[in-house]
């Protein structure tokens, strides 16, 4: 015993010293009086256009700025859900991008993001479901894109705890199943762009927040901060629910809202929740972690807000609709909830491209969808600052297409309505 105990303390001593020693993952850098490019926004998409841009157009005089900690906003307030089973030809090809993008992202920045294509199910509760899914399904095979229906006994199969009793309030016919959808550990995401696109001389400047912009003939000429200001070229903007006040800024509208997304966590158990799982009866949603927490979400408050809080309203009817489907689950507690502000557009699809300033680029209005496009959104906005034009994939979703009125309408696709 008195070995063994002796070993126990030497390995933790041994922990503490090492992970005392360990380098940091990311340079915390003064900023520099000027940069060619200037990102606002350090979540997901802002990181993702940092290491592309650096990447894959040599671009390296490159500032990030984030008013926070990286990966603080969105990125790190989601269920961190993916897939690419979405209706229209222009955002299959994105979210397909992303997905793709995803399943390649740890070789690619050397870093586990722990990916679980564990398989999204989407519930279907009556014949009407039923042939909205068969016409989703014909979509996705125009689109390129994978998507199967499931007959009621694999459902039962894939869900041994799901209520499938005559008596339950939503019974299931089957469900719309993309096996490729699955969940990543979004801080994962978070980490590995910023250590890769540092390791490219990527500054990654926190808690330094973007209090307006200095123009000449309709253009940015420096970017005032808390930590002074900095003169740049271009500029492009990923701040999710923020993306209205820095246009405000910058001098133009947006055509969106912000609204607050809830999510919460029970206690963590052992593994019953193999797939992703949402029910579009009630517009709410569950997966299990690798932990063992249940994490669950459901509609939009349909007040606007910049809150990055939860209410009771929506935990009370999250929780009742969760535990409809798994009475089992009655039985946990939750341990903690939160919000993350999020910006809607009228058709529900992303707002990428130019702006009405000349050298100010945008990735916003994704909306609930904003994880599960990082890598496709950090892409297309890397292309914009690299080049000045918009990425061909990303031209049906510009600004411009409020005014000829070419929306591109997901709202169906998403899921659950806002």
């Amino acid at each position: 015993m008195k070995i063994r105990q002796y070993s126990l303390r030497a390995l933790a001593l041994c922990a503490l010293q090492g992970h005392r020693d360990w380098p940091p993952a990311w340079r915390t850098p003064q900023p520099k009086s000027s940069y060619d490019v200037v990102i606002v926004g350090g979540g997901g998409h802002g990181l993702a256009t940092a290491f592309y841009l650096a990447k894959h157009h040599g671009v390296t005089r490159i500032a990030l700025l984030e008013k926070g900690w990286i990966g603080g906003g969105n990125t790190g307030r989601n269920t961190t859900n993916v897939r690419s089973d979405y209706l229209f030809p222009e955002s299959a090809a994105i979210y397909d991008l992303a997905l793709r993008l995803y399943e390649d992202l740890a070789r690619e920045l050397n870093f586990n993001i722990m990916l679980s294509q564990r398989g999204w199910l989407t519930l279907i509760h009556n014949q009407h479901q039923m042939e909205l899914a068969a016409h989703k399904l014909n979509w996705l095979k125009c689109n390129g894109v994978d998507g199967e229906i499931i007959d009621r006994a694999v459902v039962r199969g894939m869900l041994p705890h799901f209520n499938m009793g005559r008596d339950a309030r939503n019974p299931v016919l089957g469900a719309f199943l993309q096996r490729r959808g699955g969940t990543i550990r979004h801080d994962a995401v978070a980490w590995g762009y910023a250590r890769a696109a540092d390791r490219l001389g990527v500054d990654i400047i926190q808690n330094c927040e973007v209090v307006g912009f200095e123009k000449s003939a309709d253009k940015i000429t420096s970017v005032h901060t808390t930590h002074g200001r900095i003169h740049c070229e271009r500029v492009g903007m990923a701040v999710a629910g923020q993306s209205t006040a820095l246009a405000a800024m910058a001098g133009f509208r947006l055509p969106l809202t912000t609204h607050t997304l809830q999510a919460m966590v029970s206690e963590p158990i052992r593994p019953v929740l193999n797939h992703v799982v949402i029910s579009p009866a009630t517009g709410v949603y569950v997966n299990q972690t690798q932990k063992g927490e249940l994490v669950m979400g459901g509609m939009l408050d349909l007040y606007q807000s910049y809150a990055q809080r939860g209410n009771f309203p929506t935990i009370e009817k999250v929780l009742s609709a969760v535990v409809e489907m798994f009475p089992s689950f009655g039985q946990l507690r939750l341990m903690r909830h939160w919000g993350g502000a999020v910006d809607i557009v009228p058709d529900s699809s992303p707002i990428l491209g130019p702006t009405p300033v000349r050298n100010l680029f945008i990735n916003c209005g994704w909306g609930t969808g904003g994880f599960k496009a990082i890598p496709a959104g950090g892409l297309m906005l890397a292309h914009s600052l690299a080049t000045g034009s918009t990425h061909p994939m990303a031209q049906p979703f510009g600004l411009d297409r409020f005014r000829s009125n070419r929306l591109v309408d997901e709202g169906a696709a998403a899921g659950i309505a806002h």
